[in-house]
């Protein structure tokens, strides 16, 4: 820790840089964002492998981003997002209310990134809050590794479940890193009348050990979905 003008301690912050490449075309078409990190253990505020898959997904999706209303949930230091609104979106970011630390952290990440009209907001998994009730039309929700302790895997899927049935044409794009055999989603899915379709990662040239120069995602195993409202609970929104 280090000591601020005030006199209190303040985290130690290190900028990481992910370079995003256009990888088929015959184009020099790149995209360069800086994250930051804090680097005391006891905020857990890193980039972690998920968070480069999600947001290669979202970079070779970059034309149809532009103008979409995105919201990132748990964000943390808020890479997908970063690179969301760099490629156009309107983005709100999101992580729990009771973390004002990650949403400090949130706002840090855009300040590196000279992103000045993303909204940061309080947003607690499981709980309709009025800050979730007023959220503007949503097009995309993004979700980096938010499926990491079990206990949480129903308060993310009420969250989501509420966000698309107020916005059902939207799309939950959410990556994950397989932990256990054991733990599985799709109960909850078939609860919350939600579809989930899994996405190859080499369908997004995201199946490498390295990543916008990063040497994440590393041999993590990683998975990528979207999750959407099932047909038939469209139309009962």
């Amino acid at each position: 820790m280090t000591m601020d003008r005030r006199g209190e301690e303040s985290p130690r912050i290190a900028y990481k840089v992910f370079t995003f490449e256009e990888g088929k075309k015959n184009t020099e078409e790149s995209l360069s964002v800086s994250i930051p990190e804090v680097l005391d253990p006891q905020y857990g505020m890193y980039v972690w492998p998920c968070a480069v898959v999600l947001a290669q997904y979202l970079w070779t999706r970059r034309d149809h981003l532009k103008d979409k209303t995105v919201l990132e949930l748990g964000a943390g230091v808020s890479l997908p997002g970063v690179v969301a609104a760099r490629c156009g979106a309107k983005v709100i970011l999101s992580d729990s209310a009771n973390t004002p630390l990650c949403l400090e952290n949130c706002r840090r990440s855009c300040e590196a990134n000279g992103l000045h009209d993303v909204v940061t907001l309080g947003l607690t998994w499981g709980e309709v809050s009025p800050d979730l009730i007023m959220l503007p039309k949503v097009d995309i929700i993004l979700g980096s590794d938010v499926f990491y302790e079990p206990e949480d895997f129903e308060d993310i899927l009420v969250t989501v479940a509420f966000l698309l049935r107020k916005n059902p044409t939207a799309q939950f794009w959410t990556t994950y890193q397989e932990r256990s055999a054991d733990w599985s989603i799709d109960a909850l899915l078939h609860r919350w009348k939600l579809n989930c379709v899994d996405i190859q990662l080499e369908t997004f040239d995201a199946d490498k050990s390295e990543l916008a120069g990063s040497t994440l995602p590393g041999r993590h195993n990683i998975q990528m979905m979207t999750i959407t409202l099932k047909t038939e609970d469209t139309g009962n929104s």
